[in-house]
């Protein structure tokens, strides 16, 4: 019995230096994957959610504004977010196309847990409101009617 048990001990040592070796070998057949002129392999950036996002910034992100990274010219600026223990959050936003407010109020905020989300550290609002804004735009001639 103590022999048969020395005898087992004994091949599983044999095995495992085997394994040991096999694994720590180098291959010589095998060019390097990676090229002088490619540079290194950066690794892929994991994408956040926007809690993720907007845990760093001041007071969560309130007044900054966020959006989709396949988004061009649509951000949200947050007006309020609420956390809550059991994993369920809310935030509100107020939308904007191209830095003008679409709408003045405040809704409700879906898709917060999926991973695409940015902030935009150099956005400019225009200057004045909505209403004057679209006032103004009416009030421009347009150049095909002035050349007609």
């Amino acid at each position: 019995m103590v022999n048969a048990l020395v005898n087992r001990a004994a091949t599983v040592n044999q095995a495992t230096t085997y394994l040991r070796n096999l694994s720590t070998a180098t291959p010589t057949n095998n060019p390097p994957t990676t090229s002088s002129a490619d540079g290194p392999k950066k690794p892929k950036r994991e994408k956040k959610n926007l809690f993720e996002v907007a845990q760093f910034l001041p007071n969560w992100g309130i007044s900054y504004h966020m959006s989709k990274t396949h988004w061009t010219s649509v951000s949200y600026e947050i007006t309020k977010i609420n956390l809550y223990k059991d994993g369920r959050h809310e935030v509100t936003k107020t939308v904007f196309r191209s830095s003008l407010p679409i709408a003045d109020a405040h809704k409700k905020m879906s898709g917060v847990h999926k991973r695409c989300w940015k902030y935009i550290a150099n956005f400019k609002k225009a200057e004045g409101s909505l209403d004057q804004i679209k006032k103004a735009e009416e009030n421009t001639p347009n150049s095909d009617v002035e050349a007609a």
